[in-house]
């Protein structure tokens, strides 16, 4: 096994035999009850990574799961049990969280380009805060408020200056659809504080996301903290809420490292006992919005091997899933040079690395690769291939409809019990059953 794969079978999951366990239930058992392919998502992995997150953080912290991340109904069940609020980022995304059983008082609703249909929905049901992003947002919400009557409670993203920017994708400190420019925020929230059915909460400041450096998250948030001062000034009240927003990385890739829990807690730790005394920050509730850090590891996509071929001596495994499924692994979702997941066939875990090959989906197009020269045991037509670090940005961030291949099945797994968990699909009838059996011999569900 490639060493983060080792380290993530180590962490979350387990072996038996030559097999991966998740949730303790062999992938065979997986792949033979819901076919493939198929999305996995382990409660345990999901409830350590909150219970590992909220504990590094001050008390004074409340988390909110971004739901854009993994909208599946027993995800945000499961981080709703934890008591964590959810952000959204869509009226579709606050009607799935209506679905999930939460309050909307406990949703922030965030992103550019809001509808004032969308803006109407939530402002009836009682959305808990309005991230605006813009003056023509700002208008929007203040009209439909005073045509409801009710005060709407609202935040301005921030777009920060450079010197707060960071991670793999860059949100902040540039040109960009997102939130308010730092500079003209004193003008922007002239135009807020003046309109009467408008009750301003805070600010929410977002630079960047998959941020694996706890020293560049610190130095961010110290930002945040310093516009937040400014505004307090300008209000001449504290803030009754700061949201540092999301960003938290996972490591996805051989040469990165995962991010040092323990030394942000040490540094938020620091910076908010400086900040203890300070008036402007008197009853501020700070909020942190991760996605892919609380769910990204628990989940596992399992696709089967259909076919095995060599072509001018490249090797070739054809998968029965690919970029409509995981359009992340294939590169082709803010990747610049493509680069391997943490990928292995997981029914031969414990085998000896044999040949150098390339994993391709079923897609009529050079871009479904999900692995280039990727190093694994001898494969067989029927053996199971995963990549890990899938529980974020999978299924519902990649192409559903292209070529029309069914959409694949999500289930969730719990201490060797597992079940059906998909977000918008039944199970497909006809697909290819596990069963690791030579070529023209694979079983099918009737």
């Amino acid at each position: 096994m490639e060493p983060l794969v080792s380290s993530l079978v180590e962490k979350h999951f387990g072996v038996a035999g030559s097999q991966l366990l998740i949730g303790e239930v062999p992938v065979s058992t997986l792949a033979r009850t819901y076919g493939t392919p198929l999305f996995v998502y382990d409660q345990r992995t999901l409830d350590t990574r909150i219970a590992q997150l909220t504990a590094a953080l001050p008390k004074s912290f409340r988390v909110y799961y971004s739901v854009k991340a993994n909208p599946n109904l027993r995800v945000l069940r499961q981080v709703l049990s934890h008591g964590l609020g959810l952000e959204i980022a869509s009226a579709g995304e606050f009607r799935t969280c209506l679905k999930a059983g939460c309050d909307p008082r406990h949703m922030l609703f965030a992103g550019p380009g809001k509808t004032e249909t969308e803006l109407e929905l939530v402002l009836s049901q009682g959305i808990g805060e309005i991230h605006l992003e813009s003056l023509t947002e700002t208008q929007r919400v203040a009209l439909i408020s005073k045509r409801l009557g009710r005060r709407a409670r609202v935040a301005v993203r921030v777009n920060p200056a450079g010197d707060a920017e960071g991670g793999a994708m860059r949100m902040g400190g540039r040109s960009a659809p997102f939130g308010i420019d730092e500079e003209q925020l004193d003008h922007v929230l002239d135009a807020i504080l003046a309109e009467e059915s408008i009750d301003f909460r805070g600010i929410h400041i977002f630079a960047g996301t998959q941020i694996l450096d706890a020293k560049l998250l610190a130095n961010q948030y110290r930002h945040g903290l310093e516009i937040a001062r400014r505004v307090a000034r300008k209000t001449g009240s504290p803030l009754a809420r700061l949201d540092f927003g999301g960003g938290l990385g996972i490591p996805y890739f051989s040469h990165e490292k995962e991010l040092d829990l323990g030394q942000l807690g040490a540094s938020l730790a620091a910076i908010f006992d400086e900040i203890a005394t300070e008036p402007c920050f008197a009853g501020t509730e700070f909020v942190i919005e991760p996605g892919r850090f609380l769910i990204g590891e628990a989940g596992v996509y399992l696709a089967q091997v259909t076919d095995i071929k060599v072509s001018r001596g490249k090797k070739f495994l054809v998968v029965d899933g690919g970029m409509n499924h995981h359009l992340a692994a294939s590169g082709n979702l803010g990747q610049t040079i493509k680069r391997n997941y943490p990928v292995a066939l997981v029914n031969k875990l414990g085998d000896t690395v044999e040949e150098t090959v390339d994993v391709v989906g079923p897609l009529c197009t050079p871009l479904d690769t999900l692995a280039r020269n990727v190093a694994l045991p001898h494969a067989e037509i029927g053996d199971l291939f995963a990549i890990f670090q899938s529980g974020a940005y999978g299924k519902t961030a990649s192409p559903l409809g292209f070529l029309s291949h069914p959409a694949p099945v999500e289930a969730w797994t719990n201490a060797g019990r597992h079940e059906f968990s998909c977000f918008d699909a039944e199970p497909y009838a006809a697909r290819i059953e596990y069963s690791p059996t030579p070529a023209g011999k694979l079983s099918r569900s009737p």
